[in-house]
């Protein structure tokens, strides 16, 4: 049977106040804070210990539901309530299709001894979410920017953002409030130095999980760094340098001892043949005339003879019918030419 709220509604608020104190603890409300998104449900359980008749809701100051302890249940479209124990101890109400004028207080009061509790509605709104970056290929060690834009959200969101799964401070966050709803653009800067997935996270209480949208950097191999190859390169040509120029120091100086003992030895060897020299006697140093030289063109020979001392006498013939006459151009003549060194 459905219980009038107006009929005893008057006499159950004034025997509310002296008759709760001592035992609100067999009443219990949960929870006593609900934050649920727009458009859906929200859920509320009183428990009560002990044998009840009627339990009231309001919302937001109005009565929107009753409850009668013999199984009598009053329902509207946008509220219902169920008995979640068969001992009737337990009741779920529920608010459908919530919208944000429910946000405010929620209360629950039962008839008698166990007074009343009240838990507060927050009605949220999750709006849009975009990421919007750099091309999706970028080279290494490039400085990149990221831009994560929502909108349409309500309260004021969370914005965080992740890189492949681990957090990240973003650069920048500018929130604006139009009045209903905060749109915000959270700004985010770093140098690509491997493939990364860019991920910005929105949150708001009423969501059990945040709301997310993500992008995939793929970041060109590193360039091959040569410097140490260079570095080893130039160690090595240096040091095989230096052991090529102390190889060529030590032969040069080889060379020139070698140079020095032989010109000594040479001394040694000329001065022995000196004294070898002086031991024997002196040595008939001058040159031996060659009385069969004759010059070029000349058609006579002149006789000579050599003297008892050593001495040449040199007699010309000069009238060819006196003497023999030597005609080089005869076919008979050999020219002989005799070189003496000294």
């Amino acid at each position: 049977m459905t219980v009038s709220w107006i009929s005893w509604a008057s006499p159950f608020f004034i025997c509310l106040l002296p008759c709760t104190m001592g035992v609100t603890d067999q009443f219990q409300l949960e929870p006593m804070n609900a934050a649920v998104l727009k458009g859906s449900d929200a859920q509320f359980i009183a428990r009560v210990t002990g044998l009840w008749k009627v339990m009231a809701w309001t919302v937001g100051g109005f009565l929107v539901l009753t409850v009668n302890g013999n199984t009598t249940i009053s329902l509207s479209e946008q509220y219902s309530a169920r008995f979640c124990s068969s001992d009737h101890s337990c009741v779920e109400f529920t608010i459908h299709n919530i919208s944000r004028s429910l946000t405010g207080p929620v209360t629950c009061a039962v008839q008698g001894l166990f007074g009343e509790k009240t838990a507060q509605l927050y009605v949220q709104e999750n709006g849009m979410i975009n990421i919007t970056g750099p091309s999706m290929k970028v080279m290494y060690d490039q400085q990149v920017q990221f831009q994560c834009v929502t909108a349409g959200w309500y309260p004021k969101p969370t914005v965080t953002w992740t890189l492949n799964d681990n957090a990240m401070n973003s650069t920048l966050d500018n929130f604006t409030d139009n009045g209903d709803f905060f749109n915000s653009t959270s700004v985010l800067t770093f140098q690509a130095v491997r493939d990364t997935t860019v991920k910005c996270l929105v949150s708001i209480p009423a969501l059990t999980s945040p709301q997310s949208t993500s992008l995939f950097l793929v970041v060109a191999p590193k360039p091959p760094d040569w410097t140490v190859l260079i570095a080893v390169v130039v160690s090595f040509g240096s040091l095989a340098l230096l052991v090529l120029l102390i190889i060529g120091i030590w032969f040069f100086y080889k060379r020139r001892k070698e140079k020095q003992t032989n010109y000594q030895d040479e001394m040694r060897r000329v001065r022995t043949q000196s004294q070898l020299s002086g031991v024997h006697g002196p040595r008939n140093k001058e040159g031996q005339v060659n009385t069969a030289y004759v010059p070029e063109g000349q058609t006579s020979v002149p006789t000579s003879e050599i003297t008892d001392n050593g001495s040449f006498q040199v007699s010309t013939v000069a009238n060819s019918a006196q003497a023999g006459v030597y005609n080089f151009e005869d076919p008979g003549f050999m020219k002989h030419r005799h070189v003496t060194i000294v």
